[in-house]
C-alpha cells in the first residue's frame, strides 16, 4: 500500500508538469486550431531563463522559497514575451494559409529554438542553482520532497487560475469567442490579434513555470530538454481532448501516473514509449480524447 501511495505521489508530480505544458498546446489549438510544436522548447527557454536569473541573484548560496517564486514569475514574464514574438513573427504571417503551412512553420520554429539554444547556451548540460533547500517529508511510510510538493501545489494553483481567467474574465470571454469563430469575433469588435497574442503569452508563461519547477527537482538542463517532454505533453493534450482545458489537466495526470507505474515494473525501459502507445490507441478508439467532443470540420 505504501509503495502504491508513493507511486501515486510521484505520478501526480510528474503529471502536473505535463499538464502545465499541455495547457499551452490546448489553448493555442482551441483558439487557432494550430498545434504549436515549438511549445516544448519554450519550456526549455523557461528553465534557462530561471537559470540565468537565479545565478545573477546568487541564489545558490542563499536559497529561499520567496526568491524561487520571484525567479519563476520572472521566467514566466520572459517566456510570455517570447511567446508573443513567436506568434507575431512566425505564425501570424501564415495564419490565413493552409494548415499544412502552419504545421511546417511550427516544426521550423521548434528546430530553430532547439539548435539555436545549442549555439547560444552550448550543448553541454548545465546544473540549475538550488534555490530551495531539498527536504524530504515522511507520512505513514510515504515520502515526498519539498520540490515535488511545490510542483504539485504551484501546478494546481496555476490550473485553477487559468480556468478562472478563461471562464470568468473579459479576456477569457474574448478567447472563447475567438475560438468559436475567428471571423465573427473580429466583426463583433474583438481585437483578435491581441487575443491570440495573449493566448500565446499565457501558454508560454505556464510552460516556463513548468521548466523552472522541473529544474528545481531535477537540476540538469540542456537545450534539447523540451523535445521529449513537449511531445509527451502534446500526447497528454490529445488524450484529455485537445482544446479542452480540464482535458489537458486530466491527460497530463494520466500520462504521469502511467509512466511512474511502468517505472516500477520490469518494463521500466519502455516508459518513454507508453505516451506514444497511448497516442495511437486514443486516435484509434476516441480521436476527440477523453473529455473532447467531435464536431463537424469547417472547410
Amino acid at each position: 500500500m505504501d509503495t502504491f501511495l508513493q507511486q501515486l505521489i510521484n505520478g501526480f508530480s510528474l503529471g502536473a508538469i505535463y499538464a502545465l505544458i499541455a495547457l499551452g498546446y490546448t489553448m493555442v489549438y482551441g483558439v487557432l486550431r494550430l498545434i504549436n510544436f515549438a511549445h516544448g522548447d519554450v519550456y526549455m527557454l523557461g528553465a534557462f531563463a530561471g537559470y540565468f536569473i537565479a545565478n545573477a541573484l546568487k541564489l545558490d548560496a542563499n536559497p529561499s522559497v520567496l526568491w524561487a517564486i520571484l525567479v519563476t514569475l520572472a521566467s514566466m514574464a520572459v517566456c510570455a514575451v517570447i511567446g508573443i514574438l513567436i506568434e507575431r513573427l512566425a505564425y501570424r504571417p501564415v495564419r490565413h494559409h493552409s494548415r499544412l503551412t502552419s504545421l511546417i512553420t511550427a516544426i521550423g520554429v521548434s528546430l530553430l529554438l532547439e539548435y539555436g539554444g545549442q549555439v547560444i547556451f552550448g550543448a553541454t548540460p548545465r546544473f540549475f542553482p538550488q534555490m530551495v533547500r531539498s527536504e524530504t517529508y515522511s507520512l505513514g511510510g510515504v515520502q515526498i520532497t519539498n520540490q515535488n510538493l511545490l510542483i504539485i501545489i504551484v501546478a494546481v494553483a496555476m490550473m485553477f487560475g487559468l480556468h478562472f481567467v478563461v471562464h470568468h474574465t473579459k479576456i477569457g470571454k474574448a478567447m472563447r469567442a475567438t475560438s468559436f469563430n475567428l471571423s465573427v469575433a473580429t466583426l463583433m469588435g474583438i481585437n483578435t490579434n491581441f487575443v491570440i497574442a495573449f493566448t500565446f503569452a499565457l501558454g508560454s508563461a505556464l510552460a516556463a513555470a513548468a521548466g523552472v519547477l522541473v529544474a528545481l527537482a531535477i537540476p540538469r538542463i540542456d537545450p534539447l530538454m523540451g523535445l521529449m517532454t513537449g511531445l509527451k505533453a502534446f500526447v497528454a493534450a490529445v488524450l484529455g481532448g485537445i482544446g479542452n482545458i480540464p482535458g489537458a489537466m486530466l491527460g497530463g495526470m494520466l500520462i504521469g501516473l502511467m509512466e511512474t507505474g511502468l517505472s516500477a515494473t520490469a518494463y521500466s525501459t519502455y516508459r518513454d514509449a507508453v505516451a506514444f502507445g497511448v497516442l495511437i490507441l486514443i486516435l484509434l478508439v476516441r480521436p476527440a480524447g477523453i473529455l473532447g467532443t467531435a464536431g463537424p470540420e469547417k472547410v
